[in-house]
């Protein structure tokens, strides 16, 4: 491995001591997620199949949607525990360890959060920066603040580069529209593949915080507004 690559290593322990270690692994150029499986991958990886309404990929020249065989083994070993069962979820990064007891959902959805976001799918790439900055369990203030913020900031370096001249949330808005999309699909290619609801119940965690923030965008932010108008009358 890469002494430079950027890496996690997730574990999630269930009451019943059942264990489950993820380890994550990103380029330190590309910030790509580093395959985590090879082939064979089963039926459902497949492009064609079920296909992201927002997919600008073509199954001619890729067999593979670059997400669904990141989640593979995610999905296989998670696909029949409850969504609410408790457990012990530790996230080792390079710089720090995040720990805490909470529900495999959010377990689960902070997992998918990263995998999803350094796939190297397209739609989602515009997230790797916010994803070499993971933050485990954040909460939806967390992560209006970050993805806000770490986009103002790519817009600062393309203004530097006289290739934009405003400052506004229109294109995020945007993209976290076809995020949006994104979830749905997933959701479809796994929804048959389990009898529980774990797997499942953390894409649309995950939805529906995209969802919160296409709407923050829409109205400039109003639930963070207050954080700075003390520090505006100083």
């Amino acid at each position: 491995m890469n002494e430079n690559a950027y890496w996690f290593t997730y574990t999630i322990e269930l009451e019943d001591g059942q264990s489950t270690r993820f380890h994550i692994t990103l380029d330190p150029v590309t910030l790509t997620m580093l395959p985590a499986s090879s082939e064979p991958y089963p039926p459902w990886t497949q492009l064609s199949y079920q296909q992201c309404r927002c997919c600008p990929l073509s199954p001619t020249t890729n067999l593979y949607c670059p997400i669904a065989v990141n989640i593979t083994e995610l999905v296989d070993r998670f696909k029949d525990i409850l969504s609410h069962k408790n457990c012990m979820v530790v996230c080792e990064t390079v710089d720090r360890t995040y720990s805490k007891k909470t529900s495999a959902m959010e377990g689960l959805t902070s997992v998918f959060g990263i995998v999803m976001a350094t796939s190297n799918c397209p739609v989602m790439n515009f997230l790797k920066p916010m994803a070499r900055f993971h933050l485990p369990f954040s909460s939806v203030e967390e992560t209006t603040v970050r993805s806000t913020s770490l986009f103002l900031l790519s817009q600062y370096f393309e203004y530097k580069k006289g290739r934009v001249n405003s400052f506004d949330f229109d294109r995020l808005e945007k993209s976290y529209a076809r995020v949006q999309l994104v979830n749905e699909g997933l959701l479809e290619r796994i929804r048959s593949l389990g009898n529980r609801d774990a797997d499942k119940n953390a894409i649309i965690t995950l939805h529906s915080i995209s969802q919160f923030l296409s709407m923050e965008m829409d109205f400039s932010l109003t639930t963070i507004a207050h954080l700075f108008e003390r520090g505006a009358d100083a």
